[in-house]
C-alpha cells in the first residue's frame, strides 16, 4: 500500500532554511548547503537514504521550495527551478501555489504541475499520479507543516546536520502535539538520520 511520506534535511535547532531566499541563495542566508553537505560529501555512506528521498513516485512542494518568485508568474521570466534541465524528482511534481501555470516539462521524467486548490487536492493529485509508489512531501517547512498539522503524513525522516541556523524557515510551526513512534535512527559522519510514523494513523 503507497504512503505519504517525508524526507527533509534541517538543522539541530529545527531549521529547514534561513531567512531571505534569493536566486543566489536558494535556502536562505546562513544555510547555503550545511544541512545537506552529507549528500555530497558522504554519498556512500548515506546512500540508502538519498536513493528514498528521490524515490517517489510524486511529489508535492510549496512555491518558495520551486523557486524565489512571488505573486504572478512572469511570462518572460520561464523559471523551471533550481535544478536546472534535469531535476532529481523524475515524476510529477505538484507545486502550491495560488497563482496558476501551465505545466513545466523538464528531462528525465519531471513535470511541474502548479496547484491553486490547496494541500488536499495537490496530494490527491499526486497519490492519482503515483499509482501504487509512495508520494513525497518535499517542503519546504510551510508546506511540510500544513501536511503534518492536517494529519496528512504517514512516514517522517529526519536528516539531521549538526548545525545552529538560529532563525528562518522552522519545522513543526503550528503542527500541534503530534504523536510520533521512532522507528530508526542511524548516524554518519555528518548526519544522523531519524525516522518516525504516526502510530495513531
Amino acid at each position: 500500500m503507497s504512503k505519504v511520506t517525508c524526507g527533509i534535511a534541517m538543522s539541530v535547532d529545527g531549521f529547514v532554511a534561513g531567512p531571505n531566499q534569493t536566486r543566489d541563495n536558494p535556502l536562505g542566508e546562513i544555510v547555503g548547503d550545511r544541512l545537506h553537505t552529507w549528500m555530497f560529501e558522504e554519498p556512500e555512506a548515506n546512500a540508502a537514504e538519498i536513493a528514498k528521498v528521490t524515490s517517489g513516485g510524486a511529489y508535492v512542494m510549496g512555491r518558495n521550495m520551486f523557486g524565489p518568485i512571488r505573486g504572478e508568474w512572469n511570462p518572460e521570466e520561464e523559471w523551471t527551478g533550481w535544478w536546472g534541465e534535469d531535476p532529481p524528482y523524475h515524476a510529477p511534481v505538484f507545486v502550491l501555489t495560488h497563482h496558476p501555470r501551465e505545466p513545466v516539462v523538464m528531462k528525465g521524467g519531471t513535470t511541474f504541475y502548479f496547484v491553486t486548490d490547496g494541500i488536499e487536492a495537490a496530494l490527491a493529485e499526486a497519490k492519482a499520479a503515483a499509482g501504487d509508489r509512495d508520494v513525497a512531501i518535499a517542503g519546504g517547512a510551510s508546506t511540510v507543516n500544513q501536511y503534518l498539522a492536517a494529519g496528512l503524513i504517514d512516514e517522517l525522516d529526519l536528516h539531521i546536520a549538526p548545525v545552529l541556523v538560529g532563525e528562518g524557515e522552522r519545522l513543526f510551526t503550528g503542527v500541534g502535539n503530534l504523536d510520533l513512534e521512532r522507528t530508526r535512527v542511524r548516524a554518519t559522519g555528518l548526519v544522523t538520520h531519524v525516522s518516525y510514523r504516526f502510530p495513531s494513523r
